[in-house]
């Protein structure tokens, strides 16, 4: 039986509300879905009662929505440090690709459970679009673009339109080489940095100007 914790301490709020979202995301990526997550399974995990999960989150609705903009934020931090000391709207553009493929498979269930899995949680209505941080990782891309189109380096096409089909593509090899490379399919492995910069150079030979 996991033993229920006392009250926590003036100040260590924050620390339970951090431990809450850890137990609900590992929690998440076991059941792959939050209907199969309770409210009473995150607050044994953690050694609390439920009530004590309502201090921090109005409903489990309200609390997966803090994993994912959470994770969410980590991916988008992790596309800005891909391109931080990259010039050149090609280079940033291949960096991107490159870092979003990198954070796919180095997070492979936490990937599943964004992009793939049902979550059941809704984002409409909860922030504006441009604070959301997956939509801040997308509009680095679709500035990237932009920026090539305005430097005459790359073609003149529709920016979002550009990084939607960019998204698409590197979405195609997170899946790809997870499903290669765990075995699950009666083909070889493949190299997994190979693969992604033959991808990335394909996406540039089509852009270029």
């Amino acid at each position: 039986m996991t033993p229920v914790r006392t009250r926590a301490a003036r100040g260590e709020g924050e620390r339970l509300r951090d431990e809450v979202l850890d137990a609900a995301e590992s929690l998440l990526v076991e059941a792959g879905s939050t209907l199969g997550v309770s409210m009473r399974q995150i607050a044994d995990s953690v050694g609390v009662t439920p009530p004590a999960l309502y201090r921090h989150f109005d409903d489990k609705e309200e609390l997966f929505y803090e994993v994912c903009l959470r994770r969410f934020g980590e991916f988008h931090e992790h596309m800005l440090a891909a391109v931080k000391d990259v010039d050149g709207p090609a280079d940033r553009l291949a960096a991107l690709g490159r870092a979003y493929v990198e954070y796919g498979l180095r997070h492979a269930r936490q990937y599943e459970v964004l992009f793939v899995d049902k979550t059941d949680i809704t984002f409409d209505g909860r922030q504006d679009l441009e604070d959301l941080p997956g939509a801040r990782a997308m509009q680095l891309l679709v500035d990237t673009i932009a920026d090539g189109i305005e430097q005459g380096v790359f073609r003149d096409v529709d920016p979002w339109l550009c990084a939607v089909d960019l998204w698409a593509q590197t979405h195609g090899l997170v899946l790809t080489i997870t499903t290669l490379n765990e075995g699950a399919t009666p083909f070889p492995p493949v190299d997994e940095q190979q693969l992604v910069d033959l991808s990335m150079k394909r996406a540039l030979h089509g852009l270029l100007a």
